[in-house]
């Protein structure tokens, strides 16, 4: 063993998943969308945004939603890497676990940003464009999904 002594891992938390629609997706969304610690109350905005979601839809909620989840999650990102004294904005592919993470992050950051309504409508707003590819949390992915692009020459910095 080195100098440093080995820690054992950190186990990861399960959540568990939500009550109405058992979805650990959707569970995840709300303790995201939390204020000021409280739940319940960002449960209600949650559950009440899928309502208007399936009264101007007519179609499945959580479907909605998960299709919403997944045009936002970011296939690539850049990360900054120091060589010599430059900082290059390095490509790389993005865990699974890290698009939805950012993916849910997008979302409800841009419906935050929205004025003027009750957030259980600003975010069924954000979710409904979402799910049609439009809407400021996929140019989000999109401008992100460019970055990558065009920094591409600097791929073999990635170790």
């Amino acid at each position: 063993m080195s100098r440093k002594q080995l820690k054992p891992r950190k186990l990861k938390r399960t959540i568990s998943p939500d009550p109405k629609y058992d979805s650990i997706l959707a569970s995840r969304f709300i303790n995201k969308l939390i204020l000021g610690g409280k739940k319940s109350t960002a449960e209600k905005v949650f559950y009440d945004a899928l309502e208007i979601i399936k009264e101007k839809t007519k179609q499945d909620p959580l479907t909605v939603f998960n299709l919403a989840l997944d045009n936002v999650k970011p296939l690539l990102e850049v990360r900054p890497r120091r060589v010599g004294g430059a900082t290059y904005q390095v490509p790389g592919e993005v865990s699974e676990k890290r698009s939805i993470a950012l993916a849910v992050r997008w979302i409800l950051g841009y419906a935050t940003d929205k004025k003027g309504q009750p957030m259980a409508n600003r975010l069924a707003q954000e979710l409904l464009e979402a799910s049609r590819k439009e809407g400021a949390a996929v140019k989000k992915r999109e401008d992100t999904h460019k970055m990558a692009e065009a920094n591409k020459a600097f791929a073999h910095y990635r170790w």
